[in-house]
C-alpha cells in the first residue's frame, strides 16, 4: 500500500466521522458546552475543518476552500477568513454557531480538496520539506499525518460531547 492510499483512508475515516457526528444535531446540541470554558461541537468540527483547510492547501500549494469556495460568508462567523480557531477564547468558541449542514458541507468541500491532492502524491514526495521553522525540519508526510491526528483528536472530542450531551 502507498503512503497516500494510507493518508486517504485516515481522511476519510475523518469524513465518515464527521457525518456519523453531526447526523441528527440541533442547533442546541451543536453549541451546547459542558462548562463555560470548554468546546461545543460545532466549534470543534469548524476549527479541525479550518485547521485541515488551512495546513493541507499550504502544501499543495492552492487557496484555501473557506475562501476559495466562498465558505467564509456562507458560515457567517465573526472572525478574519484566515483564523482557524487556534488559540480561541471560551467567548469565541461560543460565536461559533454554523449548522451541522453549514459543518458537513464546508467539511466535504475540504476533504474533496484533500483527497484532489493526496492522489497527485507518490512516495518520494512525502519526504519534501515544507516547514523548516522545526528542528528537524517538518516533511509533508509528518505534516498530513499531523492534519489526520489533529483531526481524529477533534472527532473524538466531539463524538463524547454527542454522548454527554444527548
Amino acid at each position: 500500500m502507498k503512503a497516500n492510499e494510507v493518508l486517504l483512508d485516515g481522511f476519510s475515516r475523518v469524513q465518515e466521522q464527521v457525518h456519523e457526528v453531526l447526523t441528527g444535531l440541533d442547533d442546541k446540541v451543536l453549541t451546547a458546552r459542558p462548562s463555560e470554558t470548554a468546546n461545543s461541537i460545532g466549534w470543534l468540527v469548524w476549527h479541525l475543518t479550518r485547521v485541515q483547510d488551512d495546513h493541507v492547501s499550504e502544501v499543495a500549494g492552492h487557496e484555501q476552500t473557506h475562501t476559495a469556495d466562498g465558505w467564509h460568508e456562507r458560515l457567517g462567523l465573526p472572525f478574519d477568513a484566515a483564523d482557524t480557531g487556534y488559540g480561541h477564547t471560551p467567548e469565541q468558541v461560543g460565536q461559533v454557531t454554523a449548522s451541522a449542514e453549514l459543518l458537513v458541507g464546508y467539511y466535504d468541500a475540504v476533504h474533496a480538496r484533500t483527497v484532489e491532492f493526496l492522489k497527485t502524491l507518490d512516495d518520494p514526495d512525502f519526504d519534501r520539506i515544507v516547514d523548516k521553522r522545526w528542528d528537524p525540519p517538518v516533511t509533508l508526510g509528518v505534516r498530513l499525518v499531523s492534519v489526520v491526528d489533529d483531526d481524529a483528536q477533534h472527532m473524538g472530542q466531539a463524538a463524547y460531547l454527542k454522548g454527554l450531551l444527548s
